[in-house]
């Protein structure tokens, strides 16, 4: 819980710093502009860090799964914890469930990219 405990807004400089971490909301965007972004992270940074507090963390398994499952991603690292959030300053911390899943790129992740790269060209030559 280091640096966590008094919400967003006081979270520790190597929280708010890390670049390939997406932090999932089960509302503002849907599955598969998470899965995309979580494969641009991954082509950029080697790996990704998927994060979620409460109801969001059950689309941050879900997201986990689809890229293992279709051989983008290996599983490094899964952290549960509980952080004292605040819906207001000087309101009593509410504890969250949060996750934190650490996926890297499969040996077979650039090729699965290339080959996906060329089928969406054939899409839009198509259409």
């Amino acid at each position: 819980m280091e640096g966590v405990t008094e919400g967003v807004n006081n979270m520790s400089i190597s929280e708010t710093q890390k670049k390939n971490r997406i932090q999932v909301s089960n509302t503002k965007k849907s599955l598969f502009f998470y899965v995309n972004l979580s494969k641009r992270y991954m082509q950029q940074y080697n790996e990704v860090e998927l994060s979620a507090l409460g109801m969001a963390i059950s689309t941050v398994v879900t997201i986990a799964e689809i890229l293992k499952n279709n051989g983008f991603a290996v599983e490094k690292k899964i952290r549960t914890l509980t952080v004292d959030m605040r819906d207001e300053p000087g309101a009593r911390p509410i504890p969250k469930a949060k996750i934190e899943i650490a996926l890297g790129k499969t040996e077979k992740f650039d090729e699965l990219m290339a080959a996906e790269a060329e089928q969406n060209g054939d899409n839009e030559e198509q259409n």
